[in-house]
């Protein structure tokens, strides 16, 4: 299956394909939507208004505390960013692990 057409990334699906993805000049966020950063990895604030400016391809990956929440809004958020691939962390927050790497994997 496509990355690309996935509803859910893991945390690993994430850092590999924001690796892949952005060396081809693509743009992949990871969307905090709770107002609680992710120690150790970059993330940006939900903001509909600053994320539509974004280029159209984009990548969104949207993560609350479990996961469960940005995964059942998928549908608005596509909604609302047509132009944009939005997909949830699956886990969210809370089985984000800061010391995972991809070294070993690429």
């Amino acid at each position: 299956m496509d990355i690309l057409k996935k509803d859910e990334w893991t945390q690993e699906e994430f850092l590999a394909a924001k690796k892949r993805l952005e060396a081809d000049g693509r743009k992949v966020l990871l969307v905090d939507t709770i107002a609680k950063d992710i120690e150790g990895t970059e993330t940006v604030l939900y903001n509909p208004y600053e994320l539509k400016t974004l280029p159209e391809g984009t990548v969104l990956v949207f993560y609350c505390d479990t996961g469960k929440e940005t995964r059942e809004r998928l549908p608005e958020f596509r909604r609302k960013f047509p132009d944009k691939i939005c997909i949830s962390l699956r886990g969210g927050r809370g089985y984000w692990r800061k010391t995972m790497r991809l070294e070993s994997h690429c």
